[in-house]
């Protein structure tokens, strides 16, 4: 079966909340630290036993630790001619996990990530044609590395959203590839995206692309999604995905710390999969094997339930 055909899609959860709890050696960010992409490198052991413990959780779906590898974001670090090196190890790292699996390796997926880089383009950060070209060649090297899927993830802007699934799709032409794109915004608490954006724009503007699903992730916990959710649920063509926080940070003996238990975050998206017909499922910031296990033992023999007619 592959990953489009799918009836429910369950990703793995949180890449550097989890990475913070490994206590690897300061050396291996090489003085990079903060940027989690040169781990793909540096320390492709790690990368592997993270995936892996999201597999063995029950996880379907990897992401790449990609979420920062476009040239935008590794030029912070003086990484932006190694873009194509880190997105391609990124994804050997994810597929070496899949194959420690052995017989239980099939239904398991990699997925490229996609992040939002640094810079708006709708204040002025940046040009969309620059932010284009540094999405573009992520892109390239991602789809070219043999992903199952792309991910646009925590869109912060529409112009942002429209210039990242334009060159998306300009690239999958390009290279004659037919994987599925994704796309998730993020609401803030107040319930916009970070311009002010609401759902209803947000739906009206990526309808018309050829995305395999719109949906939600990060900023938030899934009690502060569901509006969106069932906005979705009720007026977007194609599938939903959800892939919240757990919970709003706090800051407990001077650490963070996120509220939602595995069996908490299993309960949330059992009802947005029963209630709202979700069926990308994950988990973001905060996010630990134990919560996907917790995910995965809740929604055990569930299908996503029914929507509007018209809705997939």
């Amino acid at each position: 079966m592959a990953f489009k055909d799918e009836s429910l899609l369950i990703f793995d959860g949180a890449c550097g909340t989890t990475l913070q709890t490994m206590n690897l050696d300061p050396a291996l960010w090489g003085g990079l630290d903060g940027c989690n992409e040169y781990l793909n490198l540096s320390a492709p052991e790690a990368i592997v036993s993270l995936h892996t413990a999201f597999l063995e959780a029950g996880a379907m779906v990897l992401e790449t630790n990609t979420f920062g590898a476009s040239s935008l974001v590794l030029s912070e670090y003086g990484l932006e001619d190694r873009v194509v090196e880190i997105n391609e190890a990124a994804v050997a790292n994810a597929r070496a996990a899949i194959a420690s699996l052995g017989n239980d390796s099939k239904h398991r997926y990699v997925v490229g990530s996609i992040g939002p880089t640094t810079k708006l383009p709708a204040l002025g950060h940046i040009p969309p044609e620059d932010l284009a070209a540094a999405l573009k060649e992520q892109a390239r090297a991602l789809i070219g590395a043999g992903v199952d899927a792309l991910i646009v993830e925590t869109c912060q802007d529409l112009l942002q959203v429209k210039t990242t699934l334009i060159c998306c799709f300009e690239v999958l032409e390009e290279l004659d590839s037919s994987i599925p794109l994704l796309c998730s915004v993020t609401f803030e608490p107040q319930g916009t995206m970070l311009l002010g954006t609401d759902i209803a724009a947000v739906c009206a503007t990526v309808a018309p692309f050829p995305v395999f699903s719109l949906g939600l992730n990060c900023a938030t916990g899934p009690t502060d999604m569901v509006s969106h959710i069932h906005y979705l649920s009720e007026n977007f063509p194609g599938r939903i995905s959800c892939i919240p926080n757990q919970g709003m940070p706090e800051v407990v003996n001077g650490k963070t710390f996120y509220p939602l238990s595995p069996d908490e975050y299993g309960q949330h998206m059992l009802d947005f999969v029963q209630n709202y017909g979700v069926s990308i499922i994950g988990g973001c910031c905060g996010t630990s094997p134990a919560h996907t296990a917790g995910l995965c033992k809740a929604l055990s023999g569930v299908l996503p339930g029914p929507r509007p007619e018209g809705k997939t």
